[in-house]
Parts: C-alpha cells; structure tokens; sequence
C-alpha cells in the first residue's frame, strides 16, 4: 500500500528561528502554502507536527494557527485540530453579500481620504493585471487593487473584514480562474471604479462596486454549479 506524501514535506524551514520571530515566521510561511495550493483545502496541520517542524514550542504554533483561524485560512475542527479552510465557505451568494456591506462602507469611508499616490498605486495595479497570466499573481494583485482604495478608512476592524474576504477570495481565483474565464471584464469594471474614486464621486464608486461584486457572484455561482467545478472538487 502507498503512503499518501505528508504535505508539510513541501515546507521548507531555512535554520533555527529566533524565537521573537517564530509566531510571524509561522504564519507567514503557512499562510503562503495555504495560498499557493501545498498546504490542500481539507489537510489538518497537527500542533505538535509543526513545532517539530519549525523547531519551535507549541506556544507560537498555536498563535501563528490561530491567527491564520482570524484571517479564514483555517478552521478549527472537533477531533481535527486545525483544518485548511475550503475555498468557498458556505454560500457564495451569502460571501459576496457580506463583501458587498462591508466593502461599500469600507471605500465610502476611504475615497474622501485617498491621496494621490493612492491613486496612483492603485493605477498601477491594474496595469500590472492587463499584462499579467500567472494566477496566482492575479489573485494577489486583485486583493491589493481593492485594499488600495480601501485603505484609508479609518476603522481598522472594519478593514481587516474586508482583508479577510478578500483573503479567501484571492485562494478561490489562484485554483479556479482560468476555468471562469474571468480576466477582461474584471480589469473594465476597476478601471471604471478607479476613475469615480479619481472624481470623489462616493456613492458612484459605491454603486459600481456593487455591481462588479454581483458579477463576480453570479460568474462564481455559475461555475461551482458547472459539471467541471463539481468534478475538480470531488478529484481534490
């Protein structure tokens, strides 16, 4: 019988880990294995298996998985520790209504504030999509478009909600976008956004969000209820 290949073994640890760094270096490290798809939807990561790992306590393991718990990288499971979290969880309508309250009041709150190298980057970070065909980048820098003019709303909680589903959004666009055949539409819709932020047209910002997210969820819906999203599933 074959034994199945551990999934930590795709982790690698560059010597001793000064110990104020080991909780960082952590989550770090397993929140970009997560993200890149070594670290599978479902795998449970053992306490015990990562202090060995890391060389490290069990102290600043159970921070680094708890924090990874804050950002919905993992769920905590009876019986099963700590799980990597599914790449959409519960109802994707549901997700994107939630994105939907949260961005809105997010880029209301930014758009007075934003400046213009603000902007700027945010400009930048579209361009840097146009040309780009690595997915996995294309999650990262749709994450860092929104942030970037989301990023001067004063109220921090609020922020790191949004992170968080856009967090979850990023993994769901590395391992489905090419299937979706997402790319153009997005890129017209952030453009359009970005110009009603250059205008400080608030509620038009607002609106336009709107509806690039209730795009997003109906391309979504439509293809995790599509015979090839339900068989990539079953084969993961």
């Amino acid at each position: 019988m074959t034994q199945k290949p551990n999934p930590l073994s795709s982790i690698k640890v560059n010597g001793p880990i000064p110990a104020h760094l080991a909780r960082s270096v952590i989550e770090q490290t397993l929140r970009s294995a997560i993200l890149d798809g070594r670290l599978p939807t479902g795998i449970a990561l053992r306490q015990q298996d990562l202090a060995d790992l890391f060389g490290v306590s069990r102290m600043p393991v159970r921070e680094a998985l708890r924090q990874l718990e804050a950002q919905v990288l993992l769920n905590v499971v009876a019986h099963k520790g700590a799980v990597v979290a599914p790449l959409v969880q519960g109802d994707a309508t549901e997700t994107y209504a939630l994105r939907i309250l949260l961005e809105s009041e997010a880029l209301r709150l930014s758009i007075p504030l934003l400046d213009t190298a603000d902007l700027e980057q945010s400009a930048r970070y579209i361009d840097e999509l146009e040309t780009q065909h690595d997915y996995t980048e294309i999650g990262r820098l749709n994450r860092l478009f929104h942030m970037s003019l989301y990023c001067k709303a004063p109220n921090k909680r609020l922020l790191k909600l949004v992170e968080e589903g856009l967090n979850e959004e990023e993994r769901f666009l590395r391992f489905n976008l090419e299937a979706m055949g997402l790319g153009k539409l997005s890129q017209e819709d952030h453009r359009a956004l970005l110009r009603a932020a250059e205008n400080h047209d608030v509620e038009g910002s607002v609106k336009l969000l709107e509806n690039h997210l209730n795009r997003g969820v109906e391309v979504i819906t439509r293809y995790l209820n599509s015979p090839e999203a339900k068989s990539r599933s079953t084969s993961n």
